[in-house]
């Protein structure tokens, strides 16, 4: 009987589901993340979960800077539904006129507050479901509420994690809710709830969308962005 060789070659790792990388890869991944940065936290300045909400609304299309110059006075004489209502949206607007769409944004929060004061006793909802029904609030701003407000493992999914992920195949998408989602699946349960903040940091610091740094990166071994940028100089 004739006996049969075996190949040298070493099965190619699963790809985990919706992700370019194997499962091994986005573990270490994360686990470098969290080496590097234990305890993660949004970069927007807030109180409570109220001045949160408000700070996330208004970071729409704006860097989290300009909202936390234009807060601390905003916070100190509106830090609630009631007061921020009594402000009123003309004095609003003027509170926040340096942040971008400051009127849209202004009109929304005075319509979230009068729903928060109406329907919630004046708290913010910690349900999807119930954020997502305030003005000016989406499923970002209601994952970012969730997950930090109320410690929920959520994943907000703005331009930095929209590009870090496709940007190294972590995971791509065409729309943020699909890599959201492909995030949900793949991220390890024990890194999902600061995974977001990592990925926004990064972004932010390092995989820039003009120039990534990679030669500061503590991915790229794993990273499928080609050609790598080599260091300044």
């Amino acid at each position: 009987m004739a006996v049969q060789k075996k190949s040298g070659k070493q099965p190619r790792a699963k790809k985990a589901p919706g992700s370019r990388l194997t499962q091994s890869q986005i573990d270490e991944v994360f686990r470098r993340f969290h080496e590097a940065c234990p305890h993660p936290k949004t970069e927007l300045h807030y109180r409570d979960p109220f001045t949160l909400l408000v700070a996330v609304v208004l970071s729409a299309q704006a860097t989290d800077a300009s909202v936390n110059r234009a807060t601390p006075d905003l916070f100190r004489i509106a830090g609630t539904p009631e007061k921020l209502i009594k402000l009123g949206e003309a004095r609003l607007t003027e509170k926040i006129k340096t942040i971008g769409l400051y009127r849209s944004k202004a009109k929304n929060l005075i319509a979230a507050s009068r729903k928060l004061v109406e329907e919630h006793d004046s708290k913010v909802p910690d349900n999807r479901e119930a954020l997502e029904t305030l003005p000016g609030v989406g499923r970002k701003t209601a994952n970012v509420v969730l997950n930090v407000a109320f410690g929920r493992p959520t994943i907000a999914v703005d331009t930095h994690i929209f590009r870090v992920a496709n940007r190294t195949g972590l995971a791509p998408g065409k729309t943020p809710l699909e890599v959201e989602l492909t995030l949900d699946k793949v991220v390890p349960e024990r890194y999902k709830h600061d995974s977001h903040h990592w990925l926004i940091l990064h972004g932010r610091y390092v995989c820039k969308a003009r120039k990534p740094e990679c030669w500061r990166c503590l991915i790229a071994d794993t990273c499928l962005f080609t050609p790598k940028t080599p260091a300044p100089g």
